[in-house]
Formats: C-alpha cells, structure tokens, sequence
C-alpha cells in the first residue's frame, strides 16, 4: 500500500483543520498503518499540552493525538526549527514526536506517495 503523508500547518482552534485533519488521520488508519504525520509552522503548536480551548470556546480535540498509539500511527515528526521559532523548543508535548530539521523533514515528506496539507 502507499505512504500516506498528513501536513499539520494551522495553528489549533484557530480553524477546523487541525480537528478535520486529525479525523482523517484516524479513518485512514483503519485500513492502512503506512502513515506517517507531519507538523510544520503553527501546525507545531497542535501538539503543546497544556491548551485550554474552552477559554476560547473551543472543543478539545488535542488530547485525542493519544489515540494515535493505538491506531498503530507511530511515525509522528515535528519541525524543530518551527518550534524554536515559536520559542516552545523542548516543549511537552501531548505524545512523542521526532524532532528533525527542514532538510531531514523534507527528506522524509519525499518518501511518502501522497501529502495531504491541512
């Protein structure tokens, strides 16, 4: 089967597209555990634990990236330049991550077969 890439670029409560992005993630991985996600510029911050949505009447769908570890959804990379920028390098995060540069994301991006960008 095909690698699947999924491309977190939008900050979390902003829009439904970390939300909708997330939903997919975990449809796809009921017939297919060659997934990899990926999550660059104010996509980083989906991944910050310690959120709380409900001050900007949002619903909490952070804590659901748990579930990923039970899908079988194990290759997760966050962009460590996009965290440094955002001063939340060496953040925690809501589950592991592998912290790489642009050149090795982009390296790892390249090995998918389809990209889907939220």
């Amino acid at each position: 089967m095909k690698r699947l890439g999924f491309v977190f670029t939008s900050a979390p409560h902003g829009s439904a597209s970390g939300r909708e992005a997330l939903d997919a993630v975990l449809a796809v991985s009921n017939y297919s555990e060659n997934i990899a996600l990926f999550f660059l510029g104010d996509g980083v911050m989906q991944l910050l634990s310690g959120q709380s949505p409900e001050t900007v009447l949002s619903r909490d769908y952070i804590s659901t990236f748990k579930m990923l570890s039970l899908c079988d959804v194990e290759d997760v990379y966050i962009s460590e330049d996009d965290l440094t920028a955002r001063g939340v390098a060496g953040a925690d995060l809501v589950i592991d991550a592998e912290c790489l540069s642009k050149p090795d994301l982009a390296e790892k991006m390249a090995q998918c077969d389809r990209l889907m960008r939220f």
